[in-house]
Parts: structure tokens; C-alpha cells; sequence
């Protein structure tokens, strides 16, 4: 009930602190809201914005777990948050790469936190998927990126978006022997899932056995 009690006003102190954000935003008073962004990722992480942009995903989880570990779920969705928030900032603002950066960022912890987190719903103010993505549209993402979408949709049962995520794989690293193994172990692990399964997902038996067959002969050529 404490640690409950805790996570509930650390989480009504962040939704008070990300109105101000929103609405200095929304009054075009960017340089205040890149103020207001800066107090809260100092207090999630001890750095200001570009520190924190700066830092690898990896980096950045490290300084969440320490001292408090057992809201480290909810410090990682708030964090996901302020980036999103700060990569709208920087696109107003014309930073388009800061503005990239940041959606990449928040978009990896995104995922990170469905892949290791209890299976619930996040909470409201948590950005969809999908909004990264609007947001990253124009360039292609890196093979990092796409291999934890394609692992994502696969664990909730989009497949065809899984395989979508996979042939982007393809086209980034068209020779790459082990993306291709990545593509087969993938199909391998379909073959498995029952037909009703597979039509939900979008990909029916009958695609997942001709990209399987597709990506062994392909492995063929380039191990001939």
C-alpha cells in the first residue's frame, strides 16, 4: 500500500508538471516549456535535456534504477513521456535532428518497457506506439529499432506487422546472413502458432510458408 500510495503522487506530481508543459507549449512559449522539460528530466535523471539526449537508452535506464528501484516502470514510461514531449519542442523549434533523437529514444524505452514490464495497460499519458512512429516518419529507422518492433508485434500477436518490421530489416541489411537467420528463426517460431493465431495476426499459414521458403533460398545464395 505504501510503495502504491508513493507511485500514485509521484505520477499525479509528473500529470501536474506535464499540463504546464503542454500548455506553455500550446501558448508558444517554447523557451518556458524547454524550462519546465529541463526541471522534470533533472528530476527523473539528474540531467537536463541535452544531457539526457546525449545519453545512450542504456545509460539512461541505469540512472533511473538508482536509489529508488521499485518505480523504476513508472519512472521509465514518464521519461518515455518527456521525450516524446521534448521531441515536439525541438521540432517547433526547427531541431529536427534533436527532435529525431528524441522520438528514437522514447520510442526504444517505449518498447523496452513492454518488453520487460508486467502486462497491463499503461497508464493514459504514456504515448502509443504509434505516435513515435508519426513522428519519425520520412527516414528510415535504424535495424535496432525495427528488430525491437518486429519483436514487439510478434510478442502481441501482429504478425504482418512483425513481418512488415522484418523486411524493413531486409532492405537496411540486404546482405546481412544473420538478419536473414533472424527473418527464418522468426517464421520457424509461426509455424508453431495455430491457424486462428496466424489469420488474427494478418498472416496466414500459407505467407508465413513462402517467406520462410523465400528466406532460405536467399540464405543459400548468400552462403553460396
Amino acid at each position: 500500500m505504501i510503495r502504491r500510495d508513493y507511485i500514485l503522487r509521484m505520477i499525479e506530481e509528473f500529470l501536474q508538471a506535464l499540463s504546464r508543459i503542454r500548455a506553455l507549449k500550446k501558448g508558444q512559449s517554447l523557451n518556458e516549456a524547454a524550462v519546465a522539460l529541463d526541471e522534470e528530466f533533472s528530476r527523473l535523471t539528474s540531467q537536463g535535456a541535452s544531457a539526457v539526449a546525449a545519453l545512450s537508452e542504456t545509460e539512461l535506464l541505469a540512472k533511473l534504477i538508482q536509489g529508488d528501484t521499485q518505480s523504476v516502470h513508472t519512472k521509465i514510461l514518464m521519461l518515455t513521456t518527456l521525450l516524446k514531449e521534448a521531441g515536439e519542442l525541438a521540432a517547433a523549434q526547427g531541431r529536427n535532428a534533436d527532435s529525431r533523437s528524441c522520438y528514437l529514444k522514447g520510442l526504444h524505452l517505449l518498447l523496452h518497457s513492454m518488453a520487460t514490464g508486467e502486462p497491463h495497460e499503461s497508464p493514459d499519458f504514456v504515448p502509443k506506439i504509434e505516435i513515435f512512429l508519426a513522428a519519425l516518419q520520412g527516414e528510415a529507422l535504424p535495424l535496432q529499432t525495427e528488430a525491437m518492433l518486429m519483436q514487439h508485434y510478434e510478442r502481441s500477436g501482429q504478425f504482418a506487422k512483425a513481418e512488415d518490421a522484418l523486411y524493413s530489416m531486409l532492405d537496411i541489411e540486404s546482405q546481412n546472413a544473420r538478419v536473414v537467420e533472424f527473418g527464418i528463426a522468426f517464421c520457424q517460431r509461426l509455424e508453431g502458432a495455430s491457424d486462428a493465431a496466424l489469420n488474427a495476426g494478418g498472416l496466414p499459414r500459407a505467407e508465413v510458408e513462402t517467406g520462410l521458403a523465400n528466406l532460405r533460398d536467399k540464405l543459400a545464395r548468400l552462403s553460396g
